[in-house]
């Protein structure tokens, strides 16, 4: 650039790139270069003077400037029919700012009154400063109803499919969306009782068939009975609330903290950076810093938020939708860390030795500034030497320290031995329509295990701390596996050709060892699930029992108060200990904080069962246009009635029905884990790989019905013709034989 930008240029630069903000990187922005550079510096004092700017260290923000992602409320439109909207987190001292709000063809309408989260961008025009890019609406509270459409002659009825929802809704004819009849359609309420006497609703979503992919999660979430609706009181108390200030909070705002996410991650609930340790008496050691969303500062002890996420326990996840445990405005904006825009945090400086031992840690209640929101696959290409515009500036002073740190994590992972599954995590890609495009395998990154590191120690640290100052809390405790399932993982093992040891006290580099045997074989992923399955449910307790999954003695859910209650205790916990508020753990959730635990660990495995349901039947309607075609898997389940098949291509578990076996008597061996052909001597055990053909797929249910047609690259045998067969045997013969059978595995050499 041949001139030096005016004053506004400048303005407008620091105002669309909030992290890109010291007077190097605004010389390098505009092409400035040797003697010019004075000009810049003279500029920058003036702006500082004049209010515009202030200076915090080497870098300059603008006071009187709009986050670049804000919450603004919609006006009604103007004489031209613009809309226009109120930003709700002004803090300057001028006049407010106008925003104008551009839609685009693929937004949904807006309201008078509309609360929304959008991006903004600097203008300058006559009648307004800003331009804001709808991300999604927030705020609106009308009451939801799913059910089944049923047409009438003045519009409808709806029946809803949630068991506890007796009442029906009545449509009236121009609120119909042309819905047909027997459709799943998810409709608001819209009035009060009508002449029918049933209240009324209006139709906004047409879901189709009720077996169709886009209505799956919706059935699941009500037939679990998740609380999908926030009341009134919860929304009201959402929507007042006001970022925190620096009032009371160390101000981190400088430290370049990271949010390191999924790509397709709505919150950013946890942050962090690493340093080395310039102590010298810990040499190779390193700083790290783990930043979370400071959410009890916003949702109190007796309010109606706080009544609500204790009700929820936790967030849902499912391919197509959230619900979450906390309104839009706090888990999608108040208690997310958004790049550039302040936030309050519970933060933790920890320092480790360079095998990545523990020396000390502290907690601090501070108000940080995200120097990035980065995705897990752009920070692993970035370490791996294919940085992006975004990374390459943080490689060098923020992300290869991260990194340095988390190697010495990984030695002292190594010491400690924590059960080492090697499970691949399915990812289901929908269309807009909600139909299945794909159904694949998550790669696991090495970014991913970083975080994971990182945040298993700040909830070490969490536990820690609070049992040094003898305070209650919310402990997440895993207890070892019962002999009984135990001893079912070691006939499994043995059958794979494999060895657990007996006659010890069980550790996880036991299991570890055994893991370690089948990596790399065909048996891998058998052992890997037999080993999960052998493992106790995890669960919440104000007692502490240790986390045997992790080798750990003291543990707690620190890290994701956004999206659990248990962590939402621990911060209160933390409050109180350090004297830091007075929204800090009360004597009332003290004393129910049994009750509280045995009730977030109820809505926690309600959410694992209609996530496993949602799934199962997103597969099976995926599959269902598979019919007849052929995959090829391995046994994973023995029972009574059936094998069950894990297919290779998607993961999803189907069910070899024993009436599809053939008319011989199949034996099922319980302990064995075997059902065995009377007349064939064919053995079906768990491992054995197989060859299948899709017999049924039905998407209302989940359920997959697979024909077997190879058993080991084997056919199966023929059984005896119908004349030529022996009669049934008599049940004690029968008896007889599964003694004869019991706990009968075949061994392979290896």
């Amino acid at each position: 650039m041949s001139r030096i930008p005016t004053k506004a240029e400048i303005l407008d630069w620091i105002a669309a790139n909030p992290t890109l903000n010291s007077k190097r990187d605004i010389a390098k922005a505009f092409g400035i270069k040797g003697a010019a550079r004075i000009d810049l510096k003279r500029m920058l004092k003036e702006l500082e003077a004049e209010g515009h700017l202030e200076k915090r260290k080497k870098s300059y923000r603008d006071p009187d400037r709009l986050p670049p992602v804000s919450v603004l409320q919609v006006k009604a439109p103007d004489a031209n029919g613009d809309l226009f909207a109120r930003p709700l987190e002004w803090h300057g001292e001028g006049v407010e700012p106008i925003v104008l709000v551009v839609p685009r063809a693929s937004d949904p309408a807006l309201g008078e009154g509309d609360r929304i989260l959008a991006k903004l961008s600097v203008v300058h025009e006559e009648d307004h400063n800003y331009e804001a890019r709808l991300i999604r609406r927030i705020g609106s509270n009308p009451r939801r109803i799913l059910g089944i459409f049923r047409k009438g002659s003045e519009g409808g009825r709806i029946v809803p499919v949630d068991k506890s929802g007796s009442n029906e809704w009545q449509v009236q004819a121009g609120a119909t969306l042309s819905a047909k009849d027997g459709e799943l359609v998810e409709a608001e309420q819209a009035g009060p009782k009508g002449r029918l006497g049933l209240a009324r609703a209006r139709i906004v979503t047409r879901l189709g068939d009720p077996s169709a992919p886009k209505a799956v999660s919706l059935i699941a979430i009500h037939q679990h009975g998740i609380p999908d609706h926030f009341p009134d009181a919860a929304i009201e108390e959402a929507d007042k609330a006001k970022p925190a200030g620096l009032k009371g909070r160390e101000d981190l705002r400088d430290l370049p903290l990271l949010t390191i996410d999924p790509a397709d991650a709505r919150d950013h609930d946890d942050a962090c950076y690493a340093a080395p340790d310039d102590d010298p008496k810990n040499p190779g050691g390193h700083i790290i810093w783990v930043a979370i969303a400071d959410v009890a500062h916003y949702v109190r002890p007796g309010s109606a938020l706080d009544a609500e996420a204790r009700n929820r326990g936790n967030s849902s996840y499912f391919p197509d939708r959230v619900v979450p445990m906390l309104p839009d405005r706090l888990s999608g904006d108040l208690c997310s860390l958004h790049e550039g825009v302040p936030r309050a945090v519970i933060a933790l400086r920890i320092r480790i030795d360079a095998e990545g031992n523990k020396v000390d840690h502290r907690f601090h209640r501070a108000l940080m500034r995200s120097a990035a929101s980065l995705n897990y696959q752009e920070v692993q290409q970035a370490v791996d030497g294919a940085p992006n515009d975004k990374t390459e500036p943080l490689l060098e002073p923020v992300l290869k320290p991260l990194f340095a740190a988390y190697a010495a994590l990984k030695t002292a992972r190594e010491q400690r031995q924590p059960l080492d599954l090697d499970l691949p995590e399915r990812k289901i890609v929908l269309s807009d329509e909600g139909k299945v495009l794909s159904v694949n395998f998550r790669d696991r990154l090495d970014a991913h295990r970083l975080i994971e590191e990182f945040m298993v120690l700040a909830n070490v640290c969490a536990a820690e701390t609070l049992l040094a100052k003898q305070s209650p809390l919310l402990f997440r405790v895993h207890e070892e596996p019962s002999p009984e399932k135990l001893d079912a993982l070691r006939e499994t093992a043995q059958a794979a050709g494999f060895t657990l040891a007996k006659g010890q006290v069980l550790k996880t580099q036991h299991l570890n060892r055994l893991l370690n045997q089948a990596a790399g074989s065909d048996e891998a992923e058998l052992i890997n699930l037999s080993t999960l399955r052998s493992m106790t449910q995890a669960y919440y307790s104000p007692q502490n029992f240790g986390h045997f999954g992790l080798a750990l003695q003291h543990y707690a859910h620190f890290t994701s108060p956004i999206r659990r209650y248990a962590d939402l205790i621990v911060h209160r916990a933390l409050i109180s200990a350090h004297g830091w508020g007075k929204d800090g753990l009360s004597p009332d959730e003290i004393d129910r904080l049994e009750k509280t635990a045995i009730h977030i660990s109820d809505t926690e495995r309600r959410s694992m069962m209609a996530e496993r349901d949602t799934t199962d039947r997103y597969l099976a309607a995926y599959l269902s246009e598979r019919v007849g075609n052929e995959f090829t898997g391995r046994i994973s389940g023995i029972a009574r009635f059936g094998a069950f098949v894990k297919l290779d291509e998607t993961g999803a578990d189907g069910l070899i029905p024993i009436r599809s076996l053939g008319r011989e008597y199949f034996h099922f061996d319980q302990e064995a884990a075997t059902l065995m052909g009377s007349d064939t001597g064919l053995t079906i055990g768990i491992g054995q790989r197989v060859t299948v053909r899709l017999a049924q797929a039905t998407p209302v249910t989940g359920g997959l019905e697979l024909e077997l047609l190879s058993l080991e690259g084997k056919p199966l045998p023929r059984a005896p013709s119908p004349a030529g067969r022996s009669p049934r045997r008599k049940p004690a013969r029968a008896g007889y034989k599964a003694e004869k059978t019991k706990r009968k595995v075949t061994r392979r050499r290896r």
